[in-house]
């Protein structure tokens, strides 16, 4: 079964690709959108959830979204389309690593998808040449909460993969950049987003039992699910930080 449209199930009931509430995603916007409006990207921006969100109540705010899948743009751009927000995003077909814009922007998002720079430090570095002078970024990525045991690194991720919370700051402050807000999603923000990662997948399984894809899609969730509860759960953190350029002066 293909892993987009798997994703794109998975993620009908909880829409933001990240173990973030509802309440954590507006008041992260809320610190990254201080000014009201501006000019906003997301890099990888999936059906476009976040551009969704900033853009809600802000009528100041131009959107562009970048993702590889064609197919889910296509969803988001009928999604955005009935919300009435058409005229205000422009949503592009490839890859974030290559895009290349005009003007930059305001405000830079990559939340969940630093794997397609190749880790946190190269998103960073992508961020970075679409940013305007004075702009803010609003990165998510993963850390280990504990050193990773033998159930996670089972399930497929290496010891590598991330560092601790101090350490992962410690590299972002390195390389020019100054948090000035950030959250670190919590247990129940996990599970919540598991849940529905999970149970939405199996649930269009189960509906759909005639469909050639309906067993590996509940397999798949089965298979997930087992990584996260017998692995990864309370070893892998997500942490999303509010950054700022800092003055090569002040460093």
């Amino acid at each position: 079964m293909d892993r987009r449209r798997i994703s794109t199930l998975a993620h009908a009931d909880h829409p933001i690709a990240a173990p973030l509430s509802d309440a954590s995603v507006d008041r992260l916007l809320d610190q990254a959108l201080r000014g009201g409006g501006g000019r906003v990207l997301d890099l990888g921006c999936g059906e476009g959830a976040w551009l969704v969100r900033a853009l809600e109540g802000r009528p100041g705010i131009i959107a562009h979204g970048v993702d590889l899948d064609g197919d889910t743009l296509a969803r988001a751009r009928r999604d955005i389309a009935a919300r009435g927000l058409g005229d205000r995003v422009t949503l592009h077909a490839g890859d974030a690593g290559e895009f290349t814009a005009d003007q930059r922007f305001d405000l830079v998002l990559c939340v969940g998808a630093a794997h397609a720079f190749g880790g946190l430090l190269p998103t960073l570095e992508a961020v970075r040449h679409h940013l305007a002078p004075g702009g803010t970024a609003l990165i998510g990525d993963g850390f280990w909460e504990r050193e990773p045991d033998r159930g996670t690194l089972d399930v497929g991720f290496t010891a590598d993969d991330f560092a601790d919370l101090g350490t992962t700051v410690d590299r972002i402050a390195a390389e020019g950049w100054t948090p000035v807000y950030g959250h670190i999603s919590t247990t129940e923000e996990w599970d919540e987003y598991e849940w529905s990662w999970t149970g939405s997948l199996s649930r269009w399984a189960l509906d759909h039992p005639t469909d050639p894809d309906s067993g590996k899609a509940l397999a798949a969730a089965a298979e997930h699910r087992a990584g996260w509860l017998h692995g990864y759960r309370r070893t892998l953190g997500f942490v999303t930080l509010v950054l700022r350029r800092t003055p090569d002066d002040l460093r």
